[in-house]
């Protein structure tokens, strides 16, 4: 077995995604890196699919795509990443199923994530991306 050094914002976010007294930063590592357990026991239940899988599926987003809030009077650029089972993570590690609960989570307010999410990549909101992916589906029937 190998030694390595991490710094203090990996380490942070490994106990992050860690269950305490079950995971070793090894099993994170494993599990974030490789996809993979070490054990046959998940201690963390599947965490399904995300609101966003929707987009995904229908080509409107992928995975690792970008996400943007400003709120010009305060001076501040929230962004948030796009997983691929199509949750979104937030810069410090956290993951919500839905837009609007990330971006509270992200200003401390109530805000539709749907309507103020930008979607980096193609610069329309994620209503908008919503919106073509529900009209691609209903062409295709």
């Amino acid at each position: 077995m190998r030694k390595i050094e991490v710094d203090d914002e990996v380490f942070a976010y490994l106990q992050r995604h860690s269950v305490p007294l079950v995971d070793t930063p090894n099993d994170v590592l494993r599990r974030v890196l490789l996809g993979t357990e070490t054990s046959k026991e998940d201690p963390k239940p599947n965490r399904g699919l995300g609101d966003l899988m929707f987009l995904i599926e229908a080509g409107e987003a992928v995975a690792g795509d970008e996400l943007e809030h400003h709120q010009p009077r305060l001076h501040r650029t929230h962004k948030a990443t796009i997983t691929a089972d199509g949750w979104i993570e937030l810069p410090d590690g956290r993951l919500f199923a839905q837009p609007s609960p990330a971006l509270k989570a992200q200003t401390g307010s109530a805000i539709n994530g749907w309507g103020q999410y930008t979607h980096v990549r193609t610069q329309r909101k994620l209503q908008q991306l919503r919106e073509a992916a529900r009209a691609a589906l209903e062409s295709e029937s």
